[in-house]
Formats: structure tokens, C-alpha cells, sequence
């Protein structure tokens, strides 16, 4: 019994001692993370504004001063010193038609007023001398007037066969080529002045009445990558019953990337409202959600919004921040959530 007890202490003792070898771990402390660096941030305050909301209405560029060159008589092209793209200047020849017959009329015309005028000279000489009447030289008379005019008319279809620039331009359009048979009214040619431009907008009649002359509107040329300011010039006093629409014409200042016929955006404004502004540059956006870094007790903080139309570098917050906070606008794309930031004034 004794021995069996001594045995039996033995084994508890040796039980105690092994267990926490056996089954217990020993514990290390924790690692911790590193504390995030402080920023220098640029920030800005959320600010309710009156916004507009904004339409876009497409609309074509086009040269304020241009024309489309026709002919006025019949007769075969002998010349035309312009290609497309030709920088010509008034006065200059841009084409010489070949009529003759116009020639024919003009000597015939020439020769008979002169003949006129022959004997309107004969029959006042003798009525001088008493060997004719007044009525004679009357009728003498108008019949110079009526050479006088013949002549002047084929004159002046003679002229019609010289073609020349009615302004300074450029050749936008050539629809015809030496050799060719040119007839009344037929186009030849399309000059433009590009140094004035307009942009040319159907506007829909419900927002007709709000544009008016003088307004300053944007407009957007996506060709040239640009975002101009045009002045409305003219406006028309009444709507396409078909299309709905009026057609508007709007002044924007020319430059080297622009030509006539690009593709153009304008935007009217359609109502005033109250709406929170931010810069776009404070936003950054993950996939389909657009987020923010907001200042709190000088930590950034990453807050989801959602964002309503862009212009001019800033963006419409429909939802997700108050008025007055400060939001990180410079670098906020590595800023990570709880960072300590420094505001720079």
C-alpha cells in the first residue's frame, strides 16, 4: 500500500509536470502593424451651388462666309486655275468659260448701236437745216436706247463667262473640270472663308425660347478635342413642324484644328437647381463605384458617392457627402482609409 501510493504521487507529480510540455504552446506577443505616414494634402470644401442641368444638342461647323460659285450661260470650261484647297483672294479667276456665240451677240450688238447712233447724228443734222422733223429724231432716238441696252446685255453675258472669287477663301468644293460642259445654274465650285466659323444646331421648340441672340453657350468640337464658348447669331423665329426643331446659328472663334463640317456638341441649359459641386479630381473611381477621401479629426476617411453630369473639371454629387466637409482632392488615389493627413494651406 505504501508502495503503491509513493507510485501513485510519482505519477501526478510527473502528469503535472510533462502536461504543459505536451499540450500547451508557448505564447509570443502579437505584431503589429505599422503606423501609416502622415500626407500632405491639398483639400476642398463640398459647396452647394446652383447648377444647371445641361442638354446637348448636336450640331455642324461650318463657315460664316460661303458660296457656292454656278454658272449663269451655257459653253465649255477652258479654265480653272484652283484645286481644292486653294487659297484664293477677291477678284481672283477661278473660271473661264468659252461661249462663242455671247462674242457673236456682243459684236452684232456693237455694230448696230453704232449704226444707230450714225443716223441719229444724220437726222439732227438735218433738222438743222430744216430736212426733217422732230418725230424722226425722236424715233431715231429710241431706237439708239434700244441698241444701247442690246448692247449692254450681251456685254454683260459676256462677262458671265469670267468667274472670279466674290471673296478671300479657300476651295472647299470642285464639282467640275477643264473640258466640262458648263449650263445655267450648274455648280462649279464652293469657297468658303474660314476665318469665321459657326456651328449650325437644330434646338427643339421646347427650348427655342431660351436662347436668344447674344447668349454665350459651350461648345464642344470632339475632332479637335476642344471646349469653346460661341455667342448665338441668329436664331429662327420658327419651328420645323416635321422635325420639331429650329435651326440656330452660333459664332465660335476660328483656329487651326477647326474645319468646316466637323461634328459639334452644344449645351443648353434647361433648368436652375440647388446641387453639391465638387472637383473631379476628388473623385476616384473603383469599378462601377466612385469614392472619396473625407477629412475627419485629420484622418482620411473613404467614403462612397454617387455622382451626377461632369463640366468644366467638376462633378455633381447627388448623394454621399454634406455640405461644408473637406475632401481630399490632390493625390487621393493613395490614400489608404485612417491615414493621417496634413491640410496644406
Amino acid at each position: 500500500m505504501k508502495w503503491n501510493t509513493m507510485m501513485t504521487g510519482a505519477l501526478l507529480l510527473g502528469g503535472i509536470a510533462v502536461f504543459p510540455g505536451c499540450n500547451g504552446q508557448e505564447e509570443h506577443p502579437k505584431d503589429e502593424a505599422l503606423p501609416l505616414p502622415t500626407v500632405t494634402v491639398t483639400v476642398e470644401e463640398v459647396s452647394e451651388e446652383i447648377a444647371r442641368s445641361r442638354i446637348e444638342v448636336v450640331g455642324t461647323v461650318e463657315a460664316v462666309q460661303r458660296a457656292s460659285i454656278s454658272s449663269r450661260v451655257a459653253g465649255q470650261i477652258v479654265e480653272m486655275p484652283v484645286v481644292l484647297g486653294s487659297q484664293v483672294k477677291a477678284g481672283d479667276l477661278l473660271v473661264k468659260i468659252s461661249a462663242g456665240e455671247i462674242s457673236a451677240k456682243v459684236l452684232q450688238a456693237e455694230a448696230q448701236l453704232s449704226q444707230a447712233r450714225r443716223n441719229l447724228a444724220r437726222e439732227n443734222k438735218l433738222q438743222k437745216e430744216g430736212a426733217s422733223t422732230q418725230e424722226t429724231v425722236n424715233s431715231l432716238q429710241d431706237v439708239t436706247r434700244i441698241a444701247e441696252a442690246a448692247y449692254k446685255e450681251a456685254k454683260t453675258m459676256l462677262d458671265y463667262t469670267t468667274i472670279t472669287a466674290p471673296f478671300s477663301g479657300t476651295i472647299t468644293r470642285k464639282m467640275t473640270n477643264v473640258g466640262d460642259l458648263a449650263s445655267p445654274g450648274m455648280g462649279l465650285l464652293q469657297i468658303e472663308n474660314s476665318e469665321e466659323l459657326q456651328v449650325l444646331a437644330q434646338i427643339p421648340e421646347a427650348l427655342l425660347l431660351k436662347v436668344s441672340l447674344g447668349d454665350s453657350l459651350p461648345v464642344q468640337i470632339p475632332a479637335a478635342a476642344l471646349v469653346l464658348v460661341g455667342e448665338v447669331a441668329e436664331v429662327a423665329p420658327a419651328a420645323d413642324p416635321v422635325s420639331r426643331t429650329a435651326p440656330v446659328k452660333i459664332k465660335i472663334p476660328a483656329g487651326p484644328d477647326l474645319r468646316a463640317g466637323q461634328f459639334a456638341r452644344v449645351t443648353l441649359a434647361s433648368s436652375d437647381e440647388l446641387t453639391l459641386v465638387l472637383s473631379e479630381s476628388a473623385v476616384i473611381k473603383k469599378g462601377q463605384m466612385d469614392l472619396v477621401f473625407v477629412v475627419e479629426d485629420t484622418l482620411a476617411r473613404l467614403r462612397l458617392v454617387r455622382t451626377g453630369v461632369s463640366y468644366d473639371g467638376e462633378v455633381e454629387i447627388l448623394s454621399g457627402l454634406e455640405p461644408g466637409e473637406l475632401i481630399v482632392i490632390d493625390g487621393a488615389d493613395k490614400l489608404q482609409d485612417g491615414q493621417p493627413l496634413t491640410i496644406e494651406k
